[in-house]
């Protein structure tokens, strides 16, 4: 639904209704019900992504803003959240390994997601390009603004003569990409990865 985008609207971050909300992300919606939507925030507030203002006035009106968490499934200026990393473990064949998590330790030769889909996660995920795509963005949404926050924050362990660099399990070459770019002295980097994660990456 995109709440938090609403709610962070280029960062005011300004404390809404779930009436305002709805305006925000569903104007055209006569069925949309500001109700449902308020439960659910209230719910999520208990889990420290949204924070509950309460009015003064009576009735009592309730107003919702992000909390640090909660600004994390806002997308930054790359298009970039932690949005699409929940979503992606969220999706239908994942959640259908789920109950069956147990038998990683009953029968462990054979994976959970292998036993509720017939194969592993990166093959299944490898032959749908939509969800492909969305694993892509997810491990990107997950790993790049951690490495942003690692290299803007002074990390020097590129610069002891590093002319080669490895990132194995690179999945489309985001982070290697930035290391790169950072430093000029690694003249060769190679994204190890599975064939079919490494030829949807973007050049490098």
């Amino acid at each position: 639904l995109k709440v938090p985008e609403a709610i962070w609207a280029h960062g005011s971050n300004k404390p809404l209704t779930a009436t305002e909300i709805l305006s925000h992300i569903l104007p055209n919606s006569p069925t949309a019900d500001p109700e449902n939507l308020q439960r659910m925030l209230r719910l999520l507030t208990t889990y420290n992504i949204f924070v509950e203002h309460l009015s003064d006035t009576t009735p009592v009106q309730r107003r919702y803003s992000l909390t640090e968490v909660g600004e994390t499934l806002v997308p930054d200026s790359d298009g970039l959240s932690y949005g699409d990393y929940i979503m992606q473990h969220h999706q239908d064949a994942l959640v259908r390994s789920w109950p069956l998590v147990h038998m990683a330790v009953v029968d462990p030769v054979t994976e959970p997601f292998v036993r509720a889909n017939g194969e592993s996660a990166y093959w299944y995920y490898g032959k749908d390009e939509e969800m492909n795509e969305l694993m892509q963005k997810a491990m990107a949404g997950f790993s790049v603004p951690f490495m942003r926050e690692l290299l803007d924050g002074g990390y020097d362990g590129f610069e002891r003569d590093v002319e080669r660099l490895v990132d194995v399990g690179g999945s489309a070459g985001d982070c290697l990409k930035m290391i790169m770019q950072k430093f000029g002295n690694i003249k060769e980097g190679i994204n190890f990865d599975l064939p079919d994660v490494v030829a949807a990456g973007p050049p490098i």
